[in-house]
């Protein structure tokens, strides 16, 4: 039994960081600009688990979750990435810092959480619509990257 779950923990491991491999792969290549899947959840093109929504932003699940709990923030008016926000923009990016505080209290995060944006290629951003990654449910290690 003991030796089941090491192996079970130790698969687990090897798959989380075959996909955050697989994210920054796909950063490599990922381009500003244009129509994003995130556009499509907004407008409800393509299904999402919507865990909250009002005029300015949407919270969903992760489809590729790296915790027990991951939902991603985003802003309904995009801004492609966090480095091309501005001053007028501080009103949506503690709006959303706001609705994760939020969202993962309704998740039942009260032992803790993280919140991640990534930024560019070197920050693995494979989306280039500024999201918020809040993940927890378990206990995370440091240093994540």
């Amino acid at each position: 039994e003991e030796q089941f779950q090491t192996f079970q923990h130790y698969f687990k491991q090897i798959n989380l960081r075959a996909m955050a491999s697989d994210e920054v792969s796909k950063a490599q290549t990922a381009l500003p600009g244009g129509d994003t899947i995130f556009g499509k959840i907004i407008r409800k093109e393509i299904p999402a688990t919507i865990l909250y929504e009002d005029d300015k932003c949407l919270a969903f699940k992760d489809v590729a979750p790296q915790a027990p709990v991951h939902f991603l923030v985003i802003p309904k008016n995009p801004i492609a990435m966090l480095s091309d926000s501005t001053a007028a923009d501080a009103g949506i990016l503690g709006h959303l810092l706001s609705t994760a505080a939020r969202v993962a209290g309704e998740q039942e995060l009260g032992e803790g959480y993280r919140v991640v944006i990534n930024n560019g290629k070197h920050g693995a951003q494979s989306v280039y619509h500024l999201h918020l990654h809040v993940m927890g449910g378990r206990q995370l290690s440091w240093p994540p990257g």
